[in-house]
């Protein structure tokens, strides 16, 4: 693998860092399984490509794309709650509906802005290529992120969330509202996904409308891996397992792109998808040779 290559996978796994931390908000604290993220990536790409396309700052077009995206969650949490539509039904109307909201944005299927200002631009000056300051600016936006989303679950709105998720009932009982934290919880998560395809929007000079296919399947990916790999016993560290988590699985990727020697090509990339997931979905409860082996010879050893 190259050393562009090997930047490439990194700066698109940081992206799609925040997209984990999303998925891990609703899936793992809620407990909400939620589609709504294969439209509300797209969502977030589409307002900021026409907003910076339409003449608006970039950076007030990425925050009116973390808007559109939270505003998305809470359609799919007011369906759930309000009616109470399955949470994954629920949030397939949502996605559904995202579709066409999402071509009415952007007029067209897609949109071009590789020759427009970006959130990037102002770095540019420091002489840097855009191949390493993408990868560094990536770093620090989902490192800030990741920090404030820990600090918020630390924080006693952010245990009524998590107890509003592990158990409803005890939550309401100790006077936590559980509907008001699975509004803010999914709208924080689709948030972040709609800030994730802001950034990859501007990155890569483009929004599309089918860039969204799959989102959940990568930010699925990128929890269970991380969480295989480091086996997080807090808060912090699971959410530092979404992030190593979704570059692992973005390097993951880029080998499989570039693995031409062992017979694969560009075309099975669904394939190894299906195969990093399911990979990602044994680890944890696979046994562990090494450990099993010490635990033997530590009941064999002599008292």
């Amino acid at each position: 693998m190259s050393l562009v290559a090997a930047l490439g996978a990194l700066e698109i796994g940081l992206v799609y860092g925040l997209v984990a931390i999303g998925v891990f908000i609703s899936f793992r604290v809620l407990n909400f399984p939620d589609l709504t993220v294969d439209g509300s990536f797209p969502l977030g790409a589409a307002v900021a490509a026409a907003g910076i396309l339409g003449g608006i700052d970039p950076y007030l077009a990425t925050l009116l794309a973390v808007v559109a995206g939270g505003l998305s969650g809470l359609v799919t949490a007011f369906l759930n709650i309000r009616f109470g539509i399955l949470h994954l039904l629920a949030s397939i109307l949502t996605m559904t509906a995202l579709y066409s909201i999402n071509l009415r944005v952007m007029g067209k299927p897609n949109l071009a802005i590789i020759m427009e200002p970006t959130v990037i631009s102002p770095f540019e000056l420091f002489g840097l290529s855009g191949g390493t300051i993408k990868p560094i600016f990536g770093f620090v936006v989902v490192a800030l992120v990741g920090a404030l989303v820990a600090w918020y679950l630390l924080t006693d709105s952010g245990l009524g969330m998590r107890a509003a998720g592990a158990n409803p009932r005890m939550a309401r009982a100790q006077g936590v509202p559980t509907a008001a934290m699975t509004y803010f919880g999914m709208a924080l998560s689709n948030a972040l996904v709609g800030l994730a395809g802001a950034l990859f929007a501007q990155m890569n000079g483009f929004a599309d409308i089918t860039m969204g296919t799959g989102t959940i399947v990568v930010g699925l990916a990128a929890v269970i891996a991380g969480e295989a790999i480091l086996r997080p016993k807090g808060v912090v560290m699971a959410v530092v397992a979404c992030i190593v988590g979704s570059v692992i699985y973005r390097f993951a990727v880029q080998f499989a792109l570039n693995a031409e020697f062992i017979g694969m090509n560009p075309g099975d990339l669904n394939l190894l998808t299906a195969v990093l997931v399911t990979i990602a979905l044994i680890l944890p409860g696979a046994r562990n040779p090494v450990k099993a082996l010490m635990k033997k010879r530590g009941q064999g050893a002599p008292s």
